[in-house]
């Protein structure tokens, strides 16, 4: 495992913690709301999730990064989870015309709604039970998604990654290294089940077996 952050070139966003808690994002009701993983969550208001999840292409110079620190070429397989409506895996049909992509979301909402050139690789199904065989990929993305699970099913959906990649894996999840910064996270997130210090995630994944690459969102 290499502690890596392959997200260092995506575009800083300052999470407003002072804005969230005038919305009362902690509340249950609002908690419920974002699980769902629907409209409101994508395309709602910012008190129950993004506030509208539209492509911008700041993902393009993450996708390159990773085809570079990966050395990914024309005929990679790549598996998004947790792909939303499929923005990185557009950019990288750009950047790779000749790769395979795939990406899976438990959001049905998300699929529907896609980049129309990405859909036909897209599906809704579970990080848990991934509906691939065993090494299908040359890389494995996870990005902000298996700490929305309980322990369980987290550590289910890590040697999930381990299964369906032949080469390289990539995790990342919202975590933190002090009481502040676990205090921020508590304020901001609104889907997370696992509140976990970097340790205790570098824990779980040598106990599940992954061999991939991780890094960690910090809220500041």
């Amino acid at each position: 495992m290499r502690e890596v952050n392959l997200l260092d070139v995506y575009p800083r966003i300052k999470r407003n913690l002072a804005e969230r808690g005038r919305w009362k994002a902690r509340t249950p009701e609002n908690r419920a709301i974002a699980k769902r993983f629907g409209f409101e969550y994508f395309d709602g208001t910012r008190e129950q999730g993004y506030g509208g999840y539209r492509y911008d292409g700041r993902w393009k110079a993450v996708v390159k990064r990773m085809q570079e620190y990966y050395g990914l070429t024309e005929g990679a397989r790549i598996l998004d989870i947790g792909c939303g409506k499929g923005f990185m895996l557009h950019d990288f049909r750009e950047l790779l015309p000749g790769a395979g992509v795939w990406g899976i979301d438990i959001s049905q909402y998300a699929v529907d709604h896609a980049l129309e050139d990405v859909k036909p690789f897209l599906q809704v199904a579970n990080a848990t039970d991934l509906p691939y065989p065993d090494k299908s990929f040359d890389l494995v993305i996870s990005i902000n998604v298996v700490h929305n699970l309980p322990d369980d099913l987290c550590r289910r959906a890590i040697r999930e990654m381990e299964r369906v990649g032949r080469a390289h894996k990539y995790v990342q999840v919202d975590s933190f290294r002090t009481p502040e910064e676990k205090e921020k996270l508590e304020v901001w997130q609104l889907t997370a089940e696992l509140i976990y210090d970097t340790e205790q995630w570098k824990r779980v994944f040598r106990e599940e077996g992954y061999t991939g690459d991780f890094n960690w969102t910090i809220t500041e």
